[in-house]
């Protein structure tokens, strides 16, 4: 009686939402025991590099100033649509922001970030915008490296190509820097944001 009990007990089915939440627990401990942010958002990024095609479209034909005013209302725009899409994946995926490996990418990826605040600022007052969209597609890649050393390796790399691209910008003609913006804001973005969001969960 007592060893029909035992069989019974082996044979009752574990519920799946139980074996589901033990799955998700697994994954994300694991996670952070690797150090490695995922919540790098894919189709955020696919979004960006769309709305940054439409602010390049729109700088043909106007003055340096009302480029840069366009420029900055891009990078605004696209700093909301990240916040936005890194919230719902990492939601999605129940990997906290909190997280150590979360913490260390956002601090890697701001510093960069702040001096294109400052050279902008600097070079707006010197009226010299020639330089500008060379040092934003660096700077940014600078900061996609250093963040994304705490996230997938696609980040990094794509990292690499917008300085690449910024560099190849400060060696062309000034007259060509919106083209360079939409190649490194908007085609990088296009690219590298639709592997991530095959290759990595959204």
């Amino acid at each position: 009686m007592a060893s029909a009990q035992r069989v019974q007990t082996l044979r009752e089915p574990v519920p799946i939402d139980r074996r589901a939440a033990d799955n998700l627990r697994f994954i994300r401990d694991t996670m952070e025991r690797a150090g490695s942010f995922t919540a790098v958002p894919g189709w955020g990024g696919v979004a960006i590099g769309v709305t940054a095609i439409a602010a390049g479209s729109l700088c043909w034909s106007r003055t340096p100033a009302q480029q840069l005013a366009f420029w900055i209302c891009e990078a605004v725009l696209a700093l909301g649509i990240a916040f936005i899409a890194v919230r719902l994946k990492s939601k999605r995926l129940a990997l906290p922001l909190q997280s150590r490996p979360a913490r260390r990418a956002l601090l890697s990826f701001i510093p960069p970030l702040i001096t294109g605040a400052v050279l902008t600022a600097v070079l707006y007052r010197l009226q010299v915008f020639s330089v500008l969209p060379g040092c934003w597609l660096m700077l940014y890649g600078a900061s996609v490296v250093t963040g994304g050393s705490f996230s997938v390796r696609i980040v990094p790399v794509m990292g690499l190509c917008f300085m690449l691209t910024g560099a190849a910008c400060l060696g062309a003609p000034a007259y060509w820097g919106d083209a360079f913006l939409m190649l490194g804001f908007g085609g990088l973005h296009l690219v590298f944001g639709a592997a991530i969001a095959r290759r990595h969960g959204g």
